[in-house]
């Protein structure tokens, strides 16, 4: 993100008047966390009612997985869990650990299914209209600050498993290829590669490798 892909995304988002820093912010893999069994092949996934984020890719990869996605808001999630109006969830640990997911679910499947960050991103018109040398300094602390929190957010992540399993969640391990079959038999790669377009699907393939 850093790189050709990234540069690719910014470019599209300042189609819509916004400026993004060059330095995305790393909100980290995303795991999937349930109340009645662990995941540890795509098939435990069969008609799980699952909490993804308000964002048709999410619920477009989750009925490949042959789930049961329900676009839920972030702060109705807890509630959501506690009242079996979904069975689980997914979000980076960092995510679980600040919003006590592990209260109300009882395994957690390390599946990395999704890599997310966000970009700090400017009104154009604004942004232009400062002098070149407030923008320079600017940009820079920017993309400093968000290279300090790649770190925190690494940092927390490689330990917070340990404090996870002393409040009760249990962790699994899964095999990522039962997870690939699955996105490439149901669809899954085949339609977000139509909707993103050749360019950026090009781009991505040149980082991630061949995905269908």
């Amino acid at each position: 993100m850093d790189g050709e892909l990234g540069g690719y995304v910014r470019g599209q988002i300042g189609k819509f008047g916004l400026t993004a820093m060059p330095k995305i912010w790393d909100s980290g893999f995303r795991q999937i966390t349930t109340s009645k069994k662990p995941i540890t092949t795509a098939d435990d996934l069969k008609g799980l009612k699952i909490r993804v984020p308000v964002t048709p890719l999410w619920a477009s990869m989750f009925k490949a997985f042959g789930a049961a996605p329900a676009p839920i808001n972030f702060s109705e999630l807890y509630s959501s869990l506690q009242t079996k109006v979904v069975d689980g969830q997914e979000t980076p640990l960092v995510s679980i650990q600040a919003a006590k997911l592990y209260e109300v679910q009882k395994y957690c499947s390390l599946t990395n299914h999704v890599w997310d960050g966000y970009w700090l991103v400017a009104n154009s018109k604004a942004w232009d209209r400062l002098p070149s040398e407030l923008r320079d300094i600017a940009a820079r602390n920017f993309d400093r600050a968000a290279q300090e929190q790649r770190q925190e957010n690494r940092r927390l992540n490689d330990s917070l498993q340990g404090e996870l399993e002393k409040a009760g969640l249990v962790f699994n391990t899964p095999e990522p290829g039962s997870f690939r079959l699955a996105l490439t038999q149901g669809g899954f790669y085949d339609e977000w590669r139509g909707k993103f377009g050749k360019d950026a699907w090009d781009l991505l393939q040149k980082y991630a490798g061949d995905l269908a």
